[in-house]
């Protein structure tokens, strides 16, 4: 007698373009997969759905998401090829003709499943005015959590798209940002980053305070250790601070935005605070935190911006205690008030500066890793990468590691005893 062997499960593959929202995002529509019996394989490889989410928040993002589906065409051929995010709400029509099967916006990821056996090419970028949760699961393979608390933005800063793509600011309740917190705890992590576009904007936008929903969150048992992404210099309080200080759980890295050293250039970016107020915060951050970490976007070449300007940009980083910089060539992006302005800079100038930047964010990168040299630090582990383990430090200083111990969601103590520039070199710390 014949039997017949069960059906092999379908396969997806994930793709993740840009912030750590998209990342929680993809984390739980990577889940929403799972639950329907998919299995979840490298993009790459053969795979019967491959989703990309996507970025817009530059030119280059865009690029890189072309670029995807390209790849994702070539990797798997009889794929349905899904197209989802800020390039996807953006620019549908060109993913369309790119040959995408589903295209869907900012709000429309989430239906992802309603579209899958669709015959015809599926498109939706309607913009959902409610707050959509996500976080990391255990579907997508991440060490550290990633938590959604807010969401889009009320701001019209000149240059950004994202308001456009993302819409306006929304925000998860205090109570159910706890029954996520606890939740994943119980899967097993031990730190979580809080995300979102400008999670400063949580109690204006909630009118909950930000400080009280961290003050519940780090109560949360087995807990471990808490991150914030990106906060605007003008929303990052001194109650804040002081919730994160006391709490024992919060690791010393904040990133706070600048965009440029130059008042001028931050009137015509719109931006909500100029360089005195920017030097404010970070010595109230120090004078909290007085070992932290602190990184800083910064876009090299926006209209006006001559040498006067960029100069005033670069001694302002070279002598704030900034350790991690990003940085990005200006991106003319349409609709934005920007694009327009008079006195755009060549794309040669641009990248003489971002290059100058970039330069001078390793050497102060290379000596703050430097000083902590011969120190001891607690690292949670992430994964093997040529033999070697790797993970951060509180001060999101990656670390690699000898052990022939499993090391993977491990928080372990270690020797730091060199730095080759990208990474510290870290024995077991012998108690």
């Amino acid at each position: 007698m014949k039997t017949t062997s069960p059906l092999a499960p379908k396969k997806v593959a994930f793709q993740t373009l840009g912030c750590r929202l998209n990342f929680s995002e993809s984390g739980s529509i990577s889940q929403g997969f799972v639950d329907r019996g998919y299995e979840i394989v490298e993009f790459g490889e053969a795979a019967d759905v491959v989703f990309l989410n996507t970025c817009t928040v530059t030119d280059g993002a865009d690029s890189s998401a072309r670029n995807l589906i390209r790849k994702a065409q070539a990797s798997a051929p009889g794929a349905k090829i899904v197209v989802a995010g800020c390039y996807a709400q953006m620019e549908s029509e060109k993913v369309r003709e790119q040959g995408a099967d589903v295209v869907l916006g900012t709000s429309e990821k989430y239906r992802v499943f309603d579209y899958l056996d669709a015959a015809e090419p599926v498109v939706r970028i309607e913009k959902n005015a409610e707050f959509q949760g996500a976080a990391t699961t255990l579907a997508d393979s991440h060490t550290r959590a990633f938590l959604k608390i807010q969401d889009g933005c009320n701001y019209v800063c000149s240059f950004c798209i994202i308001p456009f793509a993302r819409g306006r600011s929304r925000t998860i309740a205090v109570a159910d940002a706890l029954i996520q917190a606890r939740t994943l705890v119980g899967q097993g992590y031990r730190e979580i980053v809080l995300t979102g576009v400008n999670v400063g904007e949580y109690e204006s936008t909630s009118g909950e305070k930000l400080s009280e929903l961290l003050r519940r969150l780090v109560d949360v048992e087995g807990l471990e250790r808490l991150r914030l992404a990106s906060v605007e210099p003008n929303t990052l309080s001194e109650e804040v601070l002081r919730v994160l200080k006391a709490s024992g759980k919060y690791q010393d890295h904040f990133h706070i935005p600048l965009q440029s050293g130059s008042d001028a250039i931050l009137t015509a970016m719109r931006r909500k605070y100029d360089v005195a107020r920017y030097k404010d915060v970070l010595a109230m951050v120090k004078g909290m935190f007085p070992l932290a970490a602190i990184g800083a976007d910064v876009i090299a070449g926006f209209p006006g911006e001559g040498e006067k300007e960029f100069l005033e940009t670069f001694e302002l980083m070279r002598e704030q205690p900034l350790t991690h910089f990003h940085v990005f060539p200006f991106s003319r992006r349409k609709n934005t008030t920007a694009a327009k302005l008079p006195g755009q800079v060549s794309s040669a100038e641009k990248k003489q500066r971002v290059r100058t930047l970039i330069m001078l964010g390793q050497a102060k990168l290379d000596a703050f890793a430097r000083d902590t040299i011969g120190q001891r630090a607690s690292v949670l582990f992430e994964s093997q990468k040529d033999g070697l383990w790797e993970g951060y430090t509180p001060h999101f200083l990656r670390v690699r590691m000898s052990s022939d111990e499993d090391l993977s969601n491990q928080i372990r103590p270690v020797f730091l005893k060199g730095w080759n520039g990208t990474a510290l070199q870290a024995g077991a710390w012998l108690s």
